[in-house]
């Protein structure tokens, strides 16, 4: 395996507790997204993908966090995550996981790092 490194965004982009960066995911797959939010001052990149059924979390583009800032939320089930552990703690799909994607913040820019 290989891996691939890709900016995703600068780092002022992310604000804690507040709208994620989404990015395509051509490497994983067809119509394959993955997003990147800031939360407790860290910065952490999931596939952007519901454990219960595949379908994309944000309500809107980049709307991933409920009310609270506390939570990423999907919004077709209501599934709620930790953000920093991707662990479902509430709704259809308790006890699973979001995919994470490797990702470091260094020189004021976000970047993943691919497995292929």
């Amino acid at each position: 395996m290989v891996g691939i490194k890709r900016l995703i965004c600068q780092s002022h982009e992310l604000q804690e507790g507040g709208k994620g960066v989404r990015f395509d995911l051509p490497e994983v797959g067809d119509r394959v997204t993955g997003f990147a939010v800031r939360f407790d001052g860290k910065v952490f990149a999931y596939i952007n993908r519901c454990a219960h059924v595949p379908i994309e979390l944000d309500w809107s583009p980049g709307e991933f966090f409920d009310a609270t800032g506390n939570y990423l939320i999907c919004a077709t089930h209501g599934a709620y995550y930790q953000a920093d552990t991707g662990d479902c703690v509430a709704g259809p799909c308790r006890g699973k996981r979001l995919e994470p994607i490797q990702v470091v913040e260094q020189a004021q820019q976000i970047l993943i790092t691919l497995k292929v």
